[in-house]
């Protein structure tokens, strides 16, 4: 594993098989071979196999717009055919859907070095950059100590898809608990926070 392949296991470690195979296939945005897969979650082809036959099992069943796509010995995750003309018309931004995956990638994580960026989505993330920071919908500021840039969500992103900084944050699931039909005056309900923090900043 080179680059920011490791951080990247680490940040989809708490995932289903399945879930690692569906978020590789979403940031990456370009088929990928189950070796490439593999190696980027960390896990054995073997794992890789199961989690996307599984995968795409799930979204036969599922009456979704997506779907997991074979071309060959690698894999995508796509738009359904007839859907993409769709879509385009919805967005309420002109930006291409390699750019928009890229915004996606930079609202999960909030906080990003672009050099990270670029490891997750490829060489042709320097494009969409220059994409997002002309359309004003992401600010970068230069790295205090080092050579790569941060990259932020702006304010016109937040205007425009109508997110707040606390919608990015995992939403917290209460912990399953027995139900007292008479609980006592001192008992208070027990909720925990969900230890699924994947995509927390990790920079």
């Amino acid at each position: 594993m080179t680059g920011a392949q490791p951080a990247a296991a680490e940040a989809i470690q708490g995932l289903s098989l399945p879930a690692r195979m569906e978020a590789i296939l979403y940031l990456k945005g370009r088929p990928l071979s189950l070796a490439e897969l593999a190696e980027i979650a960390a896990i054995s082809r073997e794992e890789a196999e199961l989690g996307l036959i599984t995968l795409i099992t799930d979204y036969a069943h599922r009456d979704t717009a997506l779907e997991v796509r074979q071309e060959g010995n690698r894999y995508s995750l796509q738009l359904r055919d007839g859907l993409g003309d769709l879509v385009q018309n919805l967005l309420p931004v002109d930006l291409s859907t390699a750019a928009l995956r890229t915004l996606a990638t930079i609202a999960l994580k909030k906080r990003i070095l672009q050099s990270d960026l670029v490891e997750l989505r490829g060489s042709g993330a320097y494009d969409h950059i220059k994409e997002l920071l002309a359309q004003n919908f992401v600010e970068r500021k230069r790295q205090s100590d080092g050579r790569s840039y941060w990259l932020t969500l702006s304010e016109k992103f937040h205007r425009t898809f109508a997110v707040k900084a606390d919608d990015l944050q995992p939403r917290p699931r209460a912990k399953a608990k027995v139900v007292d039909p008479e609980p006592g005056p001192d008992q208070a309900e027990d909720h925990a926070p969900s230890q699924d923090d994947a995509w927390e900043d990790a920079a």
